[in-house]
């Protein structure tokens, strides 16, 4: 038997979906028939322009949602306005780097509300949805720094950390169902944001670029390779396949082999 990726008449909403890998995964749900809600904090032109590309692309239709997801009631706000939501990605997320006793409060409360919290949020209101039309896939882009830690990282790592665990407990929730919910986890991933900071990391240590790329940036990441946002879609296309029906509550690790050490 042959298993083919056709989410036409899905409906896909990813959360941080205006760049890097929540915009990847957007493309390539398109690519495959899926209705797209792009989303993020902001409400500019150029946000709606890219859902309008997207639909002028891939021939899908495909709409930008502004809302915050460090509050709860915009989190659930975005999945009622979505209309339908065949498909949840909780991609949003925010990073800060300091020792703990230097954390400073006002970044951890965000970290753990955009990074995790949203994550429940949107589930909550989407599960319901997923009931309705009888099908849902419940996607959360966790981290390697959900299966490991590094230092000066508390706020993420413990964010991913649950977010891993919510995985789990939306899997078992819905174990019976024809809905699953399993966590990809990435490493290293070449986004625009990586990609500037190249530069700067070579300039920081007196190195090319390439030494900078293996040396600093990509230290844990065995492969010495970034993964590419258009691999994280892939991934993340293949778990909405009838191929993946029976894989739930898991986490896929795209890390070039960071969580085997």
């Amino acid at each position: 038997m042959a298993y083919e990726i056709d989410l036409a008449g899905k409906t896909a909403v990813i959360t941080g979906s205006n760049s890097g890998i929540g915009l990847g995964i957007a493309w390539e749900f398109a690519r495959a028939g899926a209705d797209i809600v792009l989303n993020s904090y902001s409400d500019a032109e150029d946000d709606h322009a890219l859902a309008q590309k997207i639909a002028d692309e891939t021939g899908v239709n495909a709409r930008y949602i502004q809302a915050d997801m460090s509050k709860g009631e915009q989190c659930r706000n975005l999945i009622t306005q979505a209309g339908r939501c065949d498909i949840l990605v909780n991609n949003a997320g925010i990073q800060h780097v300091a020792p703990i006793p230097e954390f400073p409060q006002d970044k951890w409360d965000a970290i753990i509300a955009i990074n995790m919290s949203s994550a429940f949020h949107t589930t909550a209101a989407a599960l319901p949805k997923m009931r309705q039309f009888g099908w849902g896939r419940v996607i959360n882009v966790a981290s390697a720094h959900g299966l490991t830690a590094s230092p000066f990282k508390s706020a993420y790592v413990t964010a991913k950390h649950g977010v891993v665990g919510l995985t789990k407990v939306t899997a078992l929730e819905t174990a019976k169902e024809p809905i699953t919910c399993n966590a990809i986890c990435p490493g290293y991933v070449l986004t625009p944001l990586v990609e500037s900071q190249i530069p700067d990391t070579a300039e920081k240590y007196g190195m090319t670029e390439e030494e900078a790329k293996e040396k600093v940036i990509l230290e844990r990441q065995p492969s010495k390779e970034f993964a590419t946002v258009e691999q994280i879609g892939g991934t993340a296309t293949f778990l909405c396949s009838d191929a993946a029906s029976q894989i739930t509550g898991t986490t896929i690790s795209v890390d070039g082999g960071w969580t085997a050490l």
